[in-house]
């Protein structure tokens, strides 16, 4: 299957990077530079990936301390996408980034084709008990595709996300989201993934 080769890939990545640091004779000039593009795109996602979830996450905290949940969501539905932009603006046009999850509550994140498939095999592996990895990279037509899988790591989120969230908050997220999708998490859960498209 397509998604099996995806995480096979990011094993052989992964091994591909460390032997690259390591060790450079035996291999031909083509493999050198696929290793050496490979490392880049990783270095890249993970600097652009790093800085959405820092300037969404910082901010989001800001507004559940000054306003908790309600004031968090409606800060959230109404920035999210503009503070996206903002992180796609600062690392340039052969750059972007974005979140993506099987269960969005904005229905803009909904994961499609290769990003869905992603998402499946890294379900599948959390629910066989397999520890995720930090990335997975992909080649792409264009380039690289960076994936960054996001878990539900701080009962914080379990506000607006878990499985006992009150009638009003939960009326108020139906209010801004009526299609929202993404309760009913526990910790530990795997939420999405940022999405880092780096073109060559």
């Amino acid at each position: 299957m397509r998604t099996n080769r995806l995480v096979i890939l990011s094993i052989v990545v992964s091994l591909t990077l460390f032997a690259s640091n390591t060790e450079t004779n035996g291999i031909s000039l083509k493999e050198k530079k696929e290793s050496e593009d490979i490392a880049k795109a990783v270095k890249r996602g993970q600097e652009a990936s790093s800085f959405l979830m820092k300037t969404l996450g910082g901010k989001m905290k800001e507004h559940m301390k000054s306003g908790g949940p309600k004031e968090a969501l409606k800060f959230c539905s109404e920035n999210a996408a503009r503070l996206t932009a903002d992180v796609n603006e600062k690392f340039g046009k052969n750059v972007n980034v974005k979140r993506v999850t099987l269960k969005p509550r904005n229905p803009a994140n909904l994961a499609e084709d290769d990003e869905k498939e992603v998402l499946e095999a890294l379900e599948i592996l959390k629910k066989n008990g397999v520890k995720l990895p930090k990335y997975l990279i992909q080649k792409s037509a264009g380039g690289y595709k960076f994936y960054k899988p996001l878990t539900i790591n701080n009962r914080v989120c379990l506000k607006c996300h878990g499985s006992n969230i009150g009638a009003d908050l939960l009326g108020y997220i139906k209010k801004i989201y009526p299609t929202d999708s993404a309760t009913g998490y526990k910790m530990g859960d795997l939420r999405g993934a940022v999405v880092v498209t780096i073109g060559n």
